[in-house]
């Protein structure tokens, strides 16, 4: 028997697709054009979150490896103060994005938990390449490591998320931070886009892919070129590629059956495990990319959700 859509999500995908049949679809190896559709796709989405008035900002920046400047956001909620931190790298699929896209999903997150976030805008291809969005977000880790004690943070309790290309961004950073000696306290990765060799159809995964195989090659070849699906690439950049997981923060990972990032995610919890690092894999049925953004106003989006808030408090 063929694996099937959640009910809920497939409804909301066929409305969505009724609503956006005069948008044009971005051509294979178009990456602006894919960034303009992804954008306002994950704005609409994020559109109907509860207002979060408790929850405030303020703005930072630091340096990344090459000397350019990364913009940074702390979100805290009221006066709490509860010694853990959460670093926030979003998705987009290396292509798109952004904090301020990103920002009414933070706001949640900080809300529901009272954990502190911060984001940071993390260069993106095809402008940069290769290795240089895991370098901005491990500044960010760097930065946020630096500055615990002015924020009131406990060192120990320092966490890094991502979601999809944020995902796969964060597992790079996380890498970074094992391979400079900051310890995070554990790396939850949503649905973690992290090999750039996963650009041969799945049939199964085909007809439910709300990121599709041609997105997920033109996301990477945007930020590799023709080293994509070479030895050249780094694994900082497509953490698949990493031969020695020992050390790493412990790992909350989480993806659908129906993702075209299932495989990977799955070989990414076995690699962590065989290196004896600690690893919770959640995988969804009936759940494509972004279930829990689609799902959100469903049963699958709010046990997704649950099981985040569960780990976001427990760091």
């Amino acid at each position: 028997m063929p694996l099937q859509l959640d009910k809920d999500i497939a409804a909301a995908l066929v409305a969505g697709a009724e609503a956006a049949a005069d948008v044009a679809l971005p051509e294979r190896d178009d990456p602006l054009a894919l960034r303009e559709i992804t954008n306002q796709t994950l704005t609409t989405l994020l559109a109907n979150l509860p207002p979060t008035p408790q929850v405030k900002t303020v703005s930072y920046e630091t340096v990344s490896e090459d000397g350019t400047t990364v913009p940074l956001r702390w979100y805290t909620r009221g006066t709490d103060k509860p010694g853990s931190a959460i670093v926030y790298v979003h998705g987009g699929g290396m292509i798109c994005g952004s904090v301020d896209v990103y920002e009414p999903l933070i706001r949640y997150y900080v809300h529901l938990t009272g954990v502190p976030f911060l984001a940071m805008d993390y260069r993106i291809a095809p402008e940069v390449h290769g290795t240089i969005p895991a370098e901005d977000a491990f500044a960010a880790i760097s930065w946020l490591f630096d500055k615990a004690d002015e924020l009131g943070i406990d060192a120990g309790r320092i966490a890094l998320m991502g979601d999809s290309g944020g995902g796969g961004v964060g597992a790079g950073a996380a890498i970074l931070a094992r391979d400079n000696g900051f310890d995070l306290a554990r790396q939850i990765l949503i649905y973690p886009m992290l090999d750039d060799r996963n650009t041969t159809p799945d049939p199964a995964l085909v007809p439910t892919a709300t990121w599709t195989y041609d997105n997920n090659y033109t996301g990477w070849h945007a930020l590799l070129g023709d080293d994509i699906g070479s030895h050249a690439v780094s694994p900082i950049a497509a953490p698949a590629r990493l031969d020695d997981f020992t050390g790493l923060a412990p790992a909350y990972l989480e993806v659908g059956e129906l993702d075209i990032f299932r495989d990977e995610t799955i070989d990414y919890a076995r690699r962590l495990l065989a290196a004896n690092v600690s690893c919770e894999l959640h995988l969804l049925p009936g759940a494509p990319h972004a279930h829990d953004l689609i799902g959100m106003p469903f049963d699958i989006g709010r046990r997704s959700l649950d099981e985040k808030v569960r780990v976001l408090t427990s760091v």
